[in-house]
């Protein structure tokens, strides 16, 4: 019996796709940045963005072994500012995977909330992007609750999902 996979492809495009209509909200609509928020500790959207692309930085790069970049040096002032550096984290994730090597293979990192830690590259890789996915979820809700729409549904389903006349 097989069971169905979520592939790393597939849920790095996933990823993309909620990114980019992201991007498109804050850049149609900059004053998002500046609403309330709590999530995660946050007083701003911006404030939770940029952790949402401090988490994909950071763990880009702690799969490709190179210094991770401190919180405070994530740009989050604008659209182009908060995306780019996400662009940049999923260009190294890309480099990971068409790399290869053991995806099982433990790792030692440090975190901020649970200090020292270690866990599979496979299990760093899937959650830079459930992270992601996760807090854009939370963020849908909060700016939905002040008059913005995200353009694009972000459900799963609609990765794969074909109409029927």
């Amino acid at each position: 019996m097989s069971e169905p996979i979520l592939t790393a492809e597939e849920m790095l495009a996933w990823n993309e796709r909620t990114a980019k209509t992201w991007r498109q909200l804050v850049e149609e609509h900059p004053e998002v940045l500046t609403l309330q928020c709590d999530i995660y500790g946050v007083t701003t959207v911006a404030e939770l963005l940029r952790h949402i692309v401090a988490v994909e930085t950071r763990y880009a790069q702690r799969l490709a072994g190179v210094t991770e970049t401190s919180y405070d040096a994530i740009p989050y002032g604008t659209a182009a500012e908060i995306f780019g550096a996400h662009e940049a984290a999923m260009g190294g994730i890309r480099a990971e995977l068409a790399k290869g090597g053991d995806w099982d293979a433990k790792m030692e990192f440090q975190t901020l909330t649970m200090g020292r830690a270690r866990a599979s590259r496979k299990t760093i890789f899937f959650h830079a992007l459930m992270h992601s996915i996760r807090h854009y979820a939370q963020l849908a809700t909060l700016v939905r609750q002040h008059g913005f729409k995200p353009a694009y549904p972000m459900d799963y389903l609609l990765m794969g999902i074909e109409r029927v006349e």
